[in-house]
Protein backbone atom coordinates (compact mmCIF):
# COMPACT_ATOMS: atom_id res chain seq x y z
CA UNK A 1 0.00 0.00 0.00
CA UNK A 2 1.69 3.31 -1.15
CA UNK A 3 -0.54 6.30 -0.11
CA UNK A 4 1.75 9.05 -1.35
CA UNK A 5 -0.58 12.13 -2.38
CA UNK A 6 -3.38 10.99 -0.25
CA UNK A 7 -4.99 12.67 2.64
CA UNK A 8 -5.28 11.27 6.60
CA UNK A 9 -8.95 12.35 7.88
CA UNK A 10 -8.50 11.79 11.56
CA UNK A 11 -11.10 9.58 12.93
CA UNK A 12 -13.30 11.28 16.27
CA UNK A 13 -11.73 9.78 19.02
CA UNK A 14 -7.98 9.88 17.74
CA UNK A 15 -6.07 9.17 20.73
CA UNK A 16 -3.11 12.02 20.35
CA UNK A 17 -4.70 15.48 20.88
CA UNK A 18 -2.31 17.05 18.48
CA UNK A 19 -4.26 15.36 15.06
CA UNK A 20 -7.47 15.51 17.01
CA UNK A 21 -9.37 16.48 13.88
CA UNK A 22 -6.71 16.95 11.33
CA UNK A 23 -6.38 16.66 7.80
CA UNK A 24 -2.64 15.44 6.34
CA UNK A 25 -1.50 15.34 3.09
CA UNK A 26 1.02 12.54 2.75
CA UNK A 27 4.05 13.91 0.97
CA UNK A 28 5.83 10.24 1.38
CA UNK A 29 5.01 6.50 2.43
CA UNK A 30 7.15 3.70 1.60
CA UNK A 31 8.19 0.50 3.39
CA UNK A 32 10.48 2.85 5.33
CA UNK A 33 7.67 5.16 7.07
CA UNK A 34 5.74 8.27 6.02
CA UNK A 35 6.15 12.03 6.21
CA UNK A 36 3.25 14.29 5.91
CA UNK A 37 1.68 17.91 6.65
CA UNK A 38 -1.32 18.73 8.15
CA UNK A 39 -3.20 21.27 6.45
CA UNK A 40 -5.62 22.40 8.59
CA UNK A 41 -4.11 23.31 11.95
CA UNK A 42 -3.31 26.85 11.28
CA UNK A 43 -0.60 28.76 14.08
CA UNK A 44 -2.54 31.45 15.91
CA UNK A 45 -0.93 34.77 15.75
CA UNK A 46 1.41 34.26 13.15
CA UNK A 47 1.56 34.86 9.21
CA UNK A 48 4.09 33.43 6.63
CA UNK A 49 5.10 37.59 6.94
CA UNK A 50 6.17 37.27 10.27
CA UNK A 51 8.34 33.78 9.12
CA UNK A 52 9.55 35.92 6.54
CA UNK A 53 10.56 38.36 8.44
CA UNK A 54 12.89 36.30 11.26
CA UNK A 55 14.85 35.43 7.88
CA UNK A 56 15.42 38.82 7.07
CA UNK A 57 13.04 38.74 4.01
CA UNK A 58 9.93 41.47 3.50
CA UNK A 59 6.82 39.98 3.07
CA UNK A 60 4.15 41.25 0.29
CA UNK A 61 -0.05 42.10 1.10
CA UNK A 62 -0.26 38.24 0.18
CA UNK A 63 2.27 36.39 2.71
CA UNK A 64 0.33 39.37 5.13
CA UNK A 65 -2.74 36.81 5.04
CA UNK A 66 -0.78 34.00 5.11
CA UNK A 67 -1.14 32.17 7.69
CA UNK A 68 1.40 29.72 9.05
CA UNK A 69 0.41 25.86 9.85
CA UNK A 70 1.38 23.19 12.14
CA UNK A 71 2.43 20.76 10.10
CA UNK A 72 3.23 18.02 12.61
CA UNK A 73 5.25 17.37 15.76
CA UNK A 74 8.04 16.30 14.05
CA UNK A 75 10.95 19.26 14.18
CA UNK A 76 8.78 21.88 14.51
CA UNK A 77 11.14 24.80 14.06
CA UNK A 78 11.51 23.66 10.15
CA UNK A 79 9.36 24.94 7.60
CA UNK A 80 7.74 22.57 4.94
CA UNK A 81 6.20 24.72 1.86
CA UNK A 82 3.34 22.56 0.25
CA UNK A 83 2.37 23.77 -3.25
CA UNK A 84 0.73 23.45 -6.25
CA UNK A 85 3.82 22.02 -8.85
CA UNK A 86 3.80 24.86 -11.49
CA UNK A 87 7.21 25.92 -9.08
CA UNK A 88 10.34 23.45 -9.07
CA UNK A 89 13.19 24.42 -7.13
CA UNK A 90 16.25 22.93 -8.21
CA UNK A 91 17.34 22.86 -4.73
CA UNK A 92 14.62 20.42 -2.94
CA UNK A 93 11.41 20.91 -4.53
CA UNK A 94 10.09 16.52 -3.89
CA UNK A 95 7.52 16.57 -6.86
CA UNK A 96 4.14 14.33 -4.65
CA UNK A 97 2.16 13.78 -7.17
CA UNK A 98 0.48 15.29 -10.35
CA UNK A 99 -1.02 18.00 -7.89
CA UNK A 100 1.27 18.58 -5.15
CA UNK A 101 4.71 19.42 -4.33
CA UNK A 102 6.35 20.23 -1.14
CA UNK A 103 9.50 22.20 -0.92
CA UNK A 104 11.79 23.35 2.02
CA UNK A 105 14.58 25.23 1.19
CA UNK A 106 14.46 29.58 1.87
CA UNK A 107 14.25 30.05 -2.10
CA UNK A 108 10.79 29.00 -2.57
CA UNK A 109 9.73 31.88 0.14
CA UNK A 110 12.37 34.49 -1.76
CA UNK A 111 10.10 33.62 -5.15
CA UNK A 112 6.83 33.69 -3.26
CA UNK A 113 8.10 37.75 -2.32
CA UNK A 114 9.46 38.15 -5.40
CA UNK A 115 5.87 37.31 -6.77
CA UNK A 116 6.71 33.98 -8.88
CA UNK A 117 6.08 31.73 -6.42
CA UNK A 118 3.50 28.77 -6.98
CA UNK A 119 -0.57 29.87 -7.65
CA UNK A 120 -1.47 28.01 -4.20
CA UNK A 121 0.71 27.44 -1.25
CA UNK A 122 1.00 26.59 2.63
CA UNK A 123 3.60 26.69 4.81
CA UNK A 124 3.76 24.58 7.73
CA UNK A 125 6.10 24.33 10.51
CA UNK A 126 7.19 21.01 11.43
CA UNK A 127 5.67 17.41 10.06
CA UNK A 128 4.34 14.29 11.09
CA UNK A 129 6.22 11.26 10.77
CA UNK A 130 5.71 7.16 11.46
CA UNK A 131 7.69 4.68 11.20
CA UNK A 132 7.81 1.66 9.20
CA UNK A 133 4.46 -0.11 9.46
CA UNK A 134 3.32 2.34 12.27
CA UNK A 135 1.13 4.17 10.08
CA UNK A 136 -0.25 0.59 9.01
CA UNK A 137 -0.77 0.07 12.32
CA UNK A 138 -2.77 3.34 12.93
CA UNK A 139 -5.06 2.76 10.10
CA UNK A 140 -5.61 -0.80 11.54
CA UNK A 141 -7.14 0.37 14.36
CA UNK A 142 -9.45 3.00 13.10
CA UNK A 143 -7.25 5.76 13.99
CA UNK A 144 -7.33 7.52 10.16
CA UNK A 145 -9.37 7.62 7.29
CA UNK A 146 -7.79 7.59 3.77
CA UNK A 147 -9.52 10.06 0.77
CA UNK A 148 -8.21 11.17 -2.62
CA UNK A 149 -7.30 15.07 -1.99
CA UNK A 150 -8.19 17.62 -4.07
CA UNK A 151 -6.09 21.46 -4.63
CA UNK A 152 -9.62 22.95 -3.52
CA UNK A 153 -9.90 21.30 -0.41
CA UNK A 154 -5.91 21.93 0.42
CA UNK A 155 -6.01 25.56 -0.46
CA UNK A 156 -8.94 26.51 -0.96
CA UNK A 157 -11.45 25.53 1.54
CA UNK A 158 -11.78 27.20 5.49
CA UNK A 159 -9.27 25.87 8.00
CA UNK A 160 -12.15 24.89 9.85
CA UNK A 161 -14.10 23.23 6.72
CA UNK A 162 -10.82 21.05 5.67
CA UNK A 163 -11.83 18.21 8.28
CA UNK A 164 -15.73 18.04 7.82
CA UNK A 165 -15.17 18.77 3.88
CA UNK A 166 -12.48 15.88 3.43
CA UNK A 167 -14.85 13.44 5.51
CA UNK A 168 -18.06 14.77 3.09
CA UNK A 169 -15.66 13.76 0.14
CA UNK A 170 -16.06 9.95 0.99
CA UNK A 171 -19.80 10.28 0.99
CA UNK A 172 -19.94 9.98 4.82
CA UNK A 173 -21.56 12.77 7.03
CA UNK A 174 -19.36 13.71 9.63
CA UNK A 175 -21.91 13.22 12.28
CA UNK A 176 -22.31 10.26 11.77
CA UNK A 177 -18.94 9.20 13.06
CA UNK A 178 -18.51 7.19 16.15
CA UNK A 179 -15.34 7.74 18.33
CA UNK A 180 -15.56 3.92 18.71
CA UNK A 181 -14.98 1.01 16.47
CA UNK A 182 -15.76 -2.59 16.32
CA UNK A 183 -14.01 -5.38 13.92
CA UNK A 184 -15.98 -8.11 12.46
Amino acid sequence: MNLTGKILIAMPGMGDTRFANSVVLLCDHSAKGAMGLIVNKPIDGMSLSDLMKQVSMDGTDETDAAGLYFGGPVEPGRGFMLHTPDYHSELSTLRVDGRFSMTATLDILEEIAAGEGPSSALMALGYSGWGPGQLENEIGQNGWLTAEPSQALVFGVGDGDVWPEAIRSLGIDPLSLSATAGHA
